[in-house]
């Protein structure tokens, strides 16, 4: 056996129901729209898509939720049979309270996960060595402040105070034995995010603009070795591990169409800065452990449009649709982190029994198939996804 192991990075975790690792569910109605937020949301989970509209609460707005995530990925190396991903469960929560000051003035605090990814491949997994089970999470606390210099402008600025835990395990090949390492990590980063809301056309057309910086991680834990051959046991000893990653940015641009008092119809794009993803890999007390791979991300546009229908005072219904590439080029797409292109199609339901109120959402998510020529791992990947979410709220006027 090389000395050199088979692992890419501490975030090379599996798939999520977005592109790349990425985890956009932080609210029960954006999931009804998929996520045509950055103009039309305006009660306190506008800290995790829009900072500038957290303007939009009254006087005091507490949001509550979670999602499921039920993916279902399959990939089918070339002249061989199709792996399937075993069903893993990603469930990250979501709070916020947001506080209006004054007509001018707002601030708020959302602890939400943007990035989250789970991965379990089955035992006979043929490229097990590369990935076979990982987890990840990446909790953004997030402190809010909006201010509106005149009633049609808004401003925003929060800081991102992050925290990423991960768990991996991955075979080793002994050729006529099978060991195994878990690598187990976390680390903190500080980042920032900025959002502008323009009132174009008073209760007719609103303009929404939002930029989350890309935040350094440095992820620091232990590498647990079991079931090593005595020939290999003074080198593939429990040590101490290192990676540092990168999360990466996101700009976007959002139009929040009111033709009618009921009627709502949002539109979004986002630039996912994922080029901060180049190369990776984990540092080993042992630097002859240590592998670094390329992964050479591309950063992606991705799509959305949603509507909001109110159907009484009570009850509104909502619909959406996206369309969410893949960063990964063909030469670097592998089972550590696979991924695939993304159609998805969206449906929720909204009550409003004031001052509490209950979001359903329920996303359907499509991977296309998507091709790897990664040496050692040609192959398609392709999937479903299902995304569930409930928001419970509070809003005092």
């Amino acid at each position: 056996m090389k000395k050199t192991l088979s692992v890419v990075t501490l975030l090379a975790a599996g798939v999520s129901h977005a592109a790349g690792f990425a985890f956009d569910t932080h609210s029960g109605r954006a999931t009804g729209m998929s996520f045509a937020t950055t103009a039309a949301a305006q009660d306190s989970t506008a800290i995790a898509f829009n900072a500038a509209n957290i303007l939009g609460v009254k006087k005091l707005d507490i949001t509550l939720g979670d999602v499921t995530t039920l993916p279902q990925l399959r990939f089918t190396p070339t002249e061989q049979d199709e792996q399937k991903m075993d069903t893993t469960v990603v469930p990250p929560p979501h709070v916020f309270g947001v506080y209006r000051l004054n007509e001018q003035m707002a601030a708020g605090i959302g602890v939400f996960v943007p990035f989250a990814a789970g991965s379990n491949w089955k035992d006979d997994f043929p490229f097990r060595t590369r990935g076979y089970q990982a987890q990840i999470a990446t909790y953004f606390i997030n402190p809010t402040f909006a201010y509106a210099p005149h009633e049609r402008l808004r401003f925003g600025v929060g800081l991102d105070i992050v925290r990423g835990t991960v768990g991996i395990t991955r075979k080793i090949n002994f050729i006529d034995s099978e060991g195994t390492v878990e690598l187990g990590g976390a680390g903190w980063g500080v980042g920032y995010n900025l959002g502008l809301n323009v009132t174009i056309l008073d209760k007719l057309l609103n303009f929404g603009a939002a930029f989350r910086a890309p935040t350094k991680l440095t992820f620091k834990g232990q590498a647990d070795f079991q079931d090593i051959p005595s020939g290999f046991q003074t080198t593939l000893v429990d040590q101490d591990i290192e990676s540092t990653v990168t999360l990466p940015g996101a700009a976007n641009l959002g139009l929040a169409f009111t033709p009618t008092e009921r009627l709502t119809i949002a539109l979004d794009a986002q630039l996912a800065l994922w080029s901060t993803f180049q190369d990776f890999g984990i540092e080993f007390t042992d630097p002859g452990l240590t592998s670094i791979l390329a992964k050479n991300w591309e950063d992606t546009w991705n799509f959305r449009i949603g509507a909001e229908y109110v159907v009484t005072e009570n009850i509104a219904v909502r619909l959406g649709a996206a369309y969410d590439p893949a960063p990964t080029p063909e030469n670097t797409l592998t089972p550590d982190l696979p991924d695939a292109n993304r159609y998805k199609g969206s449906v929720g339901l909204g009550f409003n029994f004031s001052p509490i109120r209950a979001d359903l959402g329920y996303q359907f998510v499509y991977l296309t198939d998507t091709d790897s020529t990664a040496p050692g791992f040609e192959g398609t990947y392709n999937g479903i996804a299902h995304v569930a979410g409930l928001t419970i709220g509070y809003s005092m006027q």
